[in-house]
Formats: structure tokens, sequence, C-alpha cells
């Protein structure tokens, strides 16, 4: 599967400081515009292949919550869940990549559009408030990017901090 849309940033800070922030899917609110976090379920921890999140955004006045479910987990590398609506049809695929490189590493988020289309043209702007999703999700994934860099950047961990 080709992702819809697909963003890349180098970060001066060790690979590990920065999975350990795109996989804190409770705390992802503090990163992205639209998420504000959310809660592991169904006995889930944390980052684990098969683990299962409830997600919860919001946009102005509109709130929602999603079901998340972890399809790939390769600590440092990979991590990468599938989003379903409260009645568990299929809206998006979320991956984040992590190539490490010589000052830190590179980190790469892709967005994948599943969504059927009385999901994409009735329900999801209705339910989001969002029209353009594939261009909300663009100006999204720079702004999540630009601020795990920011944060990674100044960990007391990262290569820069050091």
């Amino acid at each position: 599967m080709e992702p819809t849309i697909s963003r890349s940033v180098e970060v001066t800070a060790d690979p590990d400081t920065v999975w350990s922030m795109v996989t804190d899917l409770p705390r992802m609110g503090e990163f992205s515009p639209e998420n504000v976090g959310g809660r592991w379920v169904g006995g889930a921890t944390g980052p684990a292949l098969g683990a299962e999140f409830r997600g919860v955004n919001r946009n102005g006045h509109r709130q929602w919550w999603t079901k998340v479910r972890v399809v790939a987990c390769v600590p440092g590398r990979r991590f990468t869940f599938d989003v379903r609506t409260p009645f568990g049809a299929r809206v998006s695929r979320w991956s984040y990549e992590i190539t490490p490189t010589e000052t830190g590493c590179r980190l790469t988020e892709h967005w994948y559009r599943v969504a059927n289309y009385l999901i994409r043209r009735f329900l999801g702007p209705r339910t989001t408030g969002r029209t353009d999703r594939p261009g909300f999700n663009a100006r999204s994934i720079e702004h999540t990017l630009a601020a795990v860099k920011a944060r990674a950047e100044s960990h007391p961990g990262s290569r820069r901090a050091a």
C-alpha cells in the first residue's frame, strides 16, 4: 500500500528518544494539532504488536474518538497503527519510520487513506468538521514532525543537548 501523504524531518537526537515520543500515544496531543491523546485499552500498557488504543481528537467544539490497533511495532524503527471508527469501519493507517543517521535520525510520518466513499464524503466531514482531509493531514504531519523534532532535540539525552 502506497502512502497518501509522507513527510520527513532530520532530528539531531537519539533514535530511541524519538521512538519513545511517537509511540507514547496517550501524549500524542502534545505534538498533534488534532489528536488530544487517549488511552491504551484491552490490557495494553504501551506500544506492542496488536495493542489497542482509544484515541481522542478535537477540532474546535467537535470531539470524537477512534479505535486504534498497532499493526507493526519494531522498536526504534517502525510504528504503524490502523484507525477505525467507533463502529469498526476503517479510516486510515498511520506509520512512523525512524532511520538512524550520523547526526541522529530521520523521522518519516506516513498517512494512508483507506476510508470508504461514505466515510470520506459524509461521515468524516460531519464528525470532524474537515472537508479537505488530505490537505489538513499534510499540514498536521508537518506540525507533528516539527513538534517532535523540537522536543527531541531539547531532550537531555539528545545529541544536541549532550
